[in-house]
């Protein structure tokens, strides 16, 4: 089983890569993969960006890529820019043809400025995981930026939330695949 997280905020260093891979870890711990100190590997599409548009395949964004289709959890964060996840998101996420995340179960996450894009995980990002084929077995997560300071508070009780209906999504997609 692994854990993969995808940032897709442009920036470094960005809030949304400390939100996700906090994520990502206290998920880890909660189902049995690793210690809540390890998060899995992450993929930071903002160091991928330069090369998501070339003309020729890039063998970095092919093995990033590769890692997202055989994740077991994939956590996908964005920040919310005009409403929804950021279009270099989108771009990384276009390469995958439908059905390639079938065997994943995903947790969509996004990082919000305002509460009054809280719907924005549900109603955009949601969507394109299923598209792509992946289990989203409970709703996805919306961390308003002023929540970042005491993260913890968030993220505990959501990762107790959502780690049953993880190991149960799991736990079918194995059974489906035996």
């Amino acid at each position: 089983m692994s854990i993969v997280t995808v940032v897709g905020n442009p920036r470094t260093g960005s809030r949304t890569y400390t939100v996700a891979v906090q994520a990502a870890r206290a998920v880890a711990g909660r189902i049995g993969e690793g210690t809540e100190g390890e998060a899995g590997e992450v993929v930071d599409l903002s160091l991928l960006a330069p090369t998501l548009l070339a003309p020729q395949a890039s063998p970095e964004v092919e093995a990033a890529l590769d890692l997202v289709r055989r994740a077991s959890v994939l956590v996908v964060a964005s920040p919310t820019y005009k409403g929804t996840y950021t279009g270099l998101l989108k771009v990384f996420l276009d390469r995958l043809p439908g059905g390639a995340l079938t065997s994943v179960v995903a947790l969509p996450l996004l990082v919000l400025g305002d509460a009054k894009h809280s719907l924005a995980v549900e109603v955009h990002l949601r969507p394109l995981l299923v598209e792509l084929g992946a289990t989203v077995p409970t709703p996805g997560l919306a961390v308003i930026e002023s929540q970042i300071p005491a993260l913890d508070e968030v993220l505990d009780p959501w990762a107790d939330r959502v780690a049953p209906q993880v190991r149960a999504a799991l736990t079918a997609i194995s059974a489906a695949s035996a």
